[in-house]
Order: C-alpha cells, then structure tokens, then sequence
C-alpha cells in the first residue's frame, strides 16, 4: 500500500519499491495524519485500519511495530468522483468522528484569511509548544487515567439503558417525529461503540479536573462516539446527515440521567 511501500521508477527507469511514510518513522512514530481519506484505494483503508488495530505491519520480511500511533484523517465530503468512502463498519474504528464546520466568529475568519500565520501549515504546526507529555508515556497515561477515574454503579446503569435506547428506540420511549423509529436503527450502538463512549467520557471528566464521570461527561462527547457508529435503513440512510444528531438528542431526552 501507499502508505507502506513507496514504488517509482528510478533514473536507471527499472522499478523501485521503498518504505513508505510509516516504515520511515518507526516506533518513533505517535502522530499519522492522512488527508483526504477516501482519495485512498479500499485496499489502502484496508491496511491502515490493521495498522490502527494492531499496531504492527509485516513488510520487507520483517515486522515493524508502532507501539505509539494514534491516527487522525479527514476525508473530501464534497466530490464523490475518484473517491471511496470508507464503509460505517470500518469508521467504527475511530474513535471520534469531529464535524469541523467553518468559524462562525468574524474574527476568527479574518485571522484565517489574512494572517500570514495561517498561511502555511507545517511553519505553524512548527510554532506550537512541545508537549507537555513524551509521546512514549501516553500509553502508559492513558491506562491509569482509564483505570482511575471512577463510573459509579448509576452511571453505569444509565449508559446501558442508552445502549437499549439506541439499538431499539421503539422499545425504550425514544419519540422523534422525523422518522419512524421501528424501523430507523439497523444497528449500532455495539458493545465495543459504548466503550469507546466510555473512555471518551472518562477523558473528558479528566480534563474537567473530575475522579469521577458525571452525566455531562457522556453528553458532551455522545454525538461525536455515536453517530458514526449507527447503522440506518436504506431508506433513512441518505438523510444520515439531517436526522443523526435530532435522533442522538431524542435518545438523551428518553433516558433519565441520574
């Protein structure tokens, strides 16, 4: 794949095949940020999402791990020619899906179409503070945060009735007039989704200054773990982008919070 092997043909005009990108950085690599996702071949999406999964790639007959990547990408939402999206059961696999819209602020537009900070990506990208953390302690950190920071038994009871409410909203009293909800879900809601929610909301608590999860906690991340992971009838499907967050929101509105 293109993002493993790096194939040309060289001055001598026979073919070459090199590491690609990855193989480069290593075990020294934290960060892997791929633009534009869907411009990817399927059988790019097919790699990267084993990379994401496993850490590690067999490649010229040796195994290389990336013991610290975490993966980023965006993906073209307006053309459709020469793209392939990525199916939901591979989007599944991010944690987040982030809708980044333009600013709404005048200032903040401003500052984007004339500060010349702005302008080139790497110099500003180059003009952040250092991390505070060493990306070879993340892991470590992240473990203890996951296991520190405590979700009472109420809590937990709460996001298991989402859970019901978002798998069989007709069952649980989730009323949304903007489709019928015996027959919106097709699935969704998986276990592996509601852990995700779980280490999302976790984090969440931890940046509030908080040992414990609040409801709020799992609100203010439930759109951005959820939506990408329910499945709608194809004759809801194409109106995804218009009835996901209502329907996520009636859910939240069915379920008492403790």
């Amino acid at each position: 794949g293109d993002i493993i092997y790096h194939t040309y043909i060289a001055d001598d005009g026979r073919p070459r095949v090199d590491p690609g990108p990855i193989l480069r950085q290593g075990e020294a690599l934290s960060v892997f940020f791929f633009n534009e996702v869907n411009r990817a071949r399927p059988q790019v999406h097919s790699l990267l999402l084993r990379i994401m999964a496993e850490r590690r790639v067999t490649a010229f007959n040796a195994e290389h791990a990336f013991p610290h990547l975490t993966v980023f990408a965006d993906r073209n939402r307006i053309e459709r020619e020469e793209t392939f999206e990525l199916p939901a059961a591979a989007r599944d696999r991010f944690l987040m899906e982030v809708s980044v819209s333009v600013p709404a602020e005048e200032a903040s537009l401003r500052a984007l179409m004339f500060d010349p900070r702005f302008h080139d990506v790497d110099s500003l990208i180059e003009a952040l503070p250092e991390g505070i953390v060493p990306y070879r302690e993340l892991n470590a950190l992240g473990a203890r945060l996951q296991r520190t920071i405590h979700i009472s038994q109420s809590l937990q009871d709460y996001l298991f009735r989402l859970w019901g409410a978002l798998r069989y909203p007709d069952r649980n009293g989730v009323r949304f007039d903007a489709a019928d909800t015996r027959r919106l879900v097709a699935g969704g809601g998986s276990p592996r989704g509601m852990s995700f929610l779980v280490r999302a909301a976790r984090v969440h608590a931890w940046l509030e200054g908080r040992e414990h999860v609040l409801p709020e906690d799992v609100h203010a991340v439930f759109f951005e773990c959820v939506a990408h992971r329910m499945f709608f009838h194809p004759v809801y499907e194409h109106r995804r982008e218009e009835i996901a967050r209502p329907f996520l929101e009636a859910v939240l509105n069915a379920v008492p919070a403790p």
